[in-house]
């Protein structure tokens, strides 16, 4: 960047709640832990029909855990579905999975949380810090039940902006409402497509949280920096300011 960073925006859903690793992937593996057989790739489209489900149906109010428990629960119906389509009866293991797989990625969210707010907090006092994260109209009481909203001073979420990343408009917006240039602007994500593609449409920098392998991958590209947790972040931003 060519002009001194002011403004740091984050995706929640996977960068700041986890190191690089999206909800799909962490709700895969759990269930897989629980005894599931299916292959990552039949995986994906029963997590998507679960997620579709939420967008616009929880409370603005629903915080973390009930945000969680109720994809979980949408989850846990699609694969129903998928069971019952393939003629298997249902399996004494399924009672009670999408509770106790929705309370470890709460208890995994929340132990990576607690390790990044006083990296936040540190930044916070150097930086404007916000939240554009493709949600489902509940961002803000999610980033308050996580300790984040004190700390944030803007919380983009697509379904009350009416724009989601990769869509620069949902930038647009977070930008806005700081008075912030999109060139001293840096976005932190874990995704290629939605927040990698997004930022540069949106004219911001970018740096990608994703884990250890897809670092030789990035590099081999030409990519944007990457790490693999937030909690190398400032000292990547020492460097680049």
């Amino acid at each position: 960047m060519t002009q001194p960073i002011e403004t740091l925006l984050f995706d929640f859903g996977g960068t700041l709640d986890a190191d690089g690793v999206a909800w799909k992937d962490r709700f895969h593996f759990l269930y897989r832990d629980e005894g599931l057989t299916v292959s990552a790739e039949a995986f994906a489209p029963d997590f998507y029909a679960a997620d579709d489900r939420l967008i616009g149906c929880l409370t603005p109010a629903a915080d973390l855990a009930e945000t969680v428990h109720a994809l979980a629960a949408n989850l846990e119906g699609e694969l129903g579905e998928r069971r019952a389509r393939a003629g298997r009866p249902a399996e004494p293991r399924e009672i009670g999975r999408s509770r106790r797989v929705a309370n470890r990625f709460l208890s995994e969210t929340s132990a990576i949380l607690a390790r990044n707010r006083p990296i936040l907090e540190k930044l916070a006092e150097r930086y404007r810090l916000g939240v554009v994260s493709n949600f489902y109209g509940n961002l803000e009481a999610v980033c308050r039940s996580s300790g984040l909203a004190p700390l944030l001073d803007v919380m983009a979420d697509s379904h009350c902006i009416g724009a989601e990343k990769p869509d620069p408009a949902i930038f647009r917006a977070a930008l806005d409402a700081l008075h912030a240039e999109p060139e001293t602007t840096l976005f932190v994500g874990d995704s290629m497509r939605r927040d990698c593609e997004g930022a540069y449409r949106a004219g911001l920098g970018f740096i990608w949280i994703a884990p250890e392998g897809a670092h030789a991958r990035a590099q081999a590209v030409a990519g944007p920096p990457v790490l693999t947790a937030v909690t190398a972040l400032p000292e990547l931003l020492d460097i680049l300011k």
